[in-house]
């Protein structure tokens, strides 16, 4: 049976509204006085002044309780709390908060209530809102209003978000334009429902949101416009309790999980004792007369064993009721079991001996019991798998006379044991034969390269013929030559450019080259000079993006490249031929975490050929080798490693001492600048396959 949390829980809980007359001077409450009549029930609170308008207020379901503000007022009755037990009237609860005071009524069912100010006094009649209240599992439940809206108030929803809290609750927050909305909260069959009072929804906020995947209570959550008012519908499974609070434009629903716990008597993951307060002063009382005054107070059914009996003596003020329930069983060596609401109390040792003695009933049950033969069909899961489970020496589900077998064919198990044991394998069965979730990996390998190169060089030489003798200047594949002739017959070149060879290379280009040669008036003698010059600046990126999609916890395995052969001399001496690989490959293995997150273990490689160094036994391979465990967002990228070098040269050549003259020493040596800068980066991206999606 589900439990509900509430907004009210205890007078610590009450949250306190704004001053309203701050400064004012403060109205009193003087008195109370409780009045039935037939079915209504007249409360009547004299104050010093007459009040101005007619107090706000709010009333909660579970416990039944009424709350009232009356701001810029005080408590001059001299009692926080006062017991009347008249009709459905059980106290009245005044909460002091600096000048203003919450006048809590605290009843044993839900009722509706009517102010009117006479003079000094507010009157307050109540009825049982019967009209209002509807079943759930045996409990009235009635809608809850969290505040009342405005007369005039024209207000909308801005927007609509769905978190997971720290402690797996789900927290719905919304945000209203005006925040003087009325809310109200119920709950609706299975389902919470929270009407928004003259509140319309934008067409972009009026959808269904799916939130399964978040391992939280709620499975989803609907925002709707219904009439004049907004209308969301929050879906929960199991047990739960939910919380409400606003602040400014902000209404936040948090909706926690229970376990429930058989033996405790209020549920709730609330700490400490949550029953509602009752004071107790008996002296010499006998304790099952006590119990039944317990009983009657919370409308349990409660059975008193024969065996329990003495007297006790205790005062309590304003002690919630389990509480006072605990302290009495203590004090008497007593203990109690629950069952739904009926609560049995006996001696411990009667309860231990009674519960061994089923227990060991039902062992001998379990070995006379008839046994059953049942199949299940495996849908998603091998069979074999299920059955090494269920037999599973260390901790088996079947009993000692149960059987498992497999037929591996159609994959269907055939179970043979008891009924209980029976519905405990067709539970374990529903929870792992499931559609395992999918993950679809995407690595990004980003290689980016910025290279600048520039050599300046020389080349000189010197020549001469004899007098009488002609030249011409022929072009060469790598220079210009000059060369003498004699009658128009080629007879030889001058110089040959030997003198200082110097010249500006490159392995991807052929430098720029200029060249002139001087000679004297009868041209005997010349010298020839040759400057060469490059300069090189290249930008390149290489981007691999392998792509993986696996099961959840399922290694996946992707890779391309090319396998390079190279000789392996063994230890006779002959020579095989091996293969080494130069892939592109990725290896990961994904875990969807309950929040919707990925956990992957992650291999990357990428190799490649390095035809410019090769060795002797083949080509060498450049690796680039990253390895790791990371946690990612569902949808988000992260980087994983990066890989950044820079190459930064100033190479000179020169002819030693001529080299070094000024002005003249760059005609006898070579210089060579490189600033080469590489950088490496591996992002991964996860996303979770959701049902119907395809891969683009």
């Amino acid at each position: 049976m589900k439990r509900i949390g509430y907004y009210v829980c205890g007078l610590a809980a009450l949250v306190m509204l704004p001053w309203a007359a701050a400064g004012a001077q403060p109205n009193v409450i003087e008195s109370m006085k409780v009045i039935q009549q037939g079915a209504v029930l007249n409360l009547k609170l004299t104050f010093r002044e007459p009040l101005a308008a007619a107090p706000s207020g709010f009333s909660v379901a579970s416990p039944a309780r009424i709350a009232l503000d009356f701001p810029n007022t005080t408590n001059g009755t001299g009692k926080a709390s006062q017991t009347f037990n008249e009709g459905d009237l059980r106290s009245v609860n005044i909460v002091q908060s600096d000048s203003r005071a919450r006048v809590v009524l605290n009843l044993s069912r839900t009722m509706s209530y009517e102010t009117t100010l006479e003079g000094n006094a507010l009157l307050l009649a109540l009825t049982p809102s019967a009209n209002r209240a509807w079943q759930q599992g045996g409990v009235d439940r009635a809608v809850e209003h969290f505040s009342q809206a405005a007369a005039a108030a024209v207000n909308s929803l801005r927007d609509v978000t769905f978190r997971r809290g720290k402690d797996g609750e789900a927290r719905i927050s919304v945000e209203m334009s005006d925040s003087n909305s009325g809310i109200d909260i119920r709950q609706q069959g299975h389902s919470l429902v929270v009407d928004f009072l003259r509140v319309t929804v934008p067409d972009g906020l009026r959808k269904k949101l799916d939130v399964t995947d978040f391992a939280t209570p709620v499975v989803s959550v609907s925002t709707v416009q219904q009439g004049p008012n907004a209308r969301m519908t929050i879906v929960p499974k199991g047990m739960w309790e939910h919380n409400a609070y606003q602040t400014d434009n902000q209404f936040v629903i948090e909706v926690k999980p229970i376990i429930e716990d058989p033996n405790k008597l209020v549920q709730g993951s609330r700490g400490g004792y949550q029953g509602d307060k009752l004071s107790l002063n008996f002296q010499n009382v006998e304790v099952r007369r006590l119990l039944q005054v317990i009983g009657e107070f919370t409308g349990l059914n409660v059975v008193v064993s024969d065996s329990v009996g003495g007297s006790i003596t205790l005062i309590l003020k304003d002690v919630p009721w389990d509480q006072a329930l605990d302290i009495i069983l203590q004090q008497k060596g007593l203990d109690m079991r629950k069952n739904g609401n009926v609560i049995l109390v006996a001696p411990r040792d009667e309860i231990a001996t009674k519960e061994k003695l089923e227990f060991e009933a039902k062992s001998q049950i379990g070995d006379l019991e008839p046994l059953h033969t049942e199949s299940f069909q495996m849908n998603y899961i091998k069979g074999e798998d299920v059955r090494k489970l269920l037999s599973d020496p260390k901790q088996t589900i079947l009993s000692k006379r149960g059987s498992a077998l497999l037929d591996s064919r159609s994959n269907i198990l055939f179970v043979q044991d008891t009924p209980d044991r029976l519905d405990d394998v067709r539970a374990m069965i529903a929870k792992v034969d499931i559609p395992v979730r999918q993950v679809m990996i995407e690595a990004r390998i980003v290689e980016a390269g910025d290279t600048f190169a520039k050599n300046i060089g020389v080349r000189l030489g010197t020549g001469s013929v004899n007098a009488g003798s002609t030249f011409t200047t022929q072009p060469t594949t790598t220079r210009w030559s000059n060369e003498w002739v004699n009658s128009s017959t080629h007879v030889g070149t001058l110089g040959g450019m030997g003198s200082v060879n110097l010249p500006a290379t490159s392995s991807t280009s052929t430098p720029a080259a200029f060249a002139f040669t001087l000679y004297n008036s009868k041209m005997t003698r010349f010298l020839d000079l040759e400057i060469s010059a490059l300069e090189s600046d290249g930008r390149g990126k290489v981007i691999s993006s392998p792509r993986v999609m696996t099961a959840n916890q399922i290694e996946a395995v992707i890779e391309q490249g090319v396998e390079i052969p190279y000789q392996e001399a063994a230890s006779s001496g002959a020579t095989s031929v091996s293969f080494r690989k130069a892939n592109l490959s990725l290896k990961v293995k994904p875990q969807i975490t309950p929040d919707g997150r990925v956990t992957m273990s992650l291999d990357i490689n990428k190799d490649t050929p390095n035809t410019a160094l090769p060795t002797s036994s083949g080509i060498a391979i450049d690796t680039k080798h990253v390895k790791t465990e990371v946690l990612v967002e569902n949808g988000g990228t992260v980087v994983i490693g990066g890989i950044y070098t820079q190459k930064l040269s100033d190479t000179t050549n020169r002819v030693p001492f001529f080299g070094d003259l000024p002005y003249i020493g760059w005609l006898f040596k070579n210089r060579e600048w490189i600033d080469d800068k590489t950088e490496l980066l591996v992002f991964i991206t996860p996303r979770i396959v959701s049902e119907g999606l395809a891969l683009r």
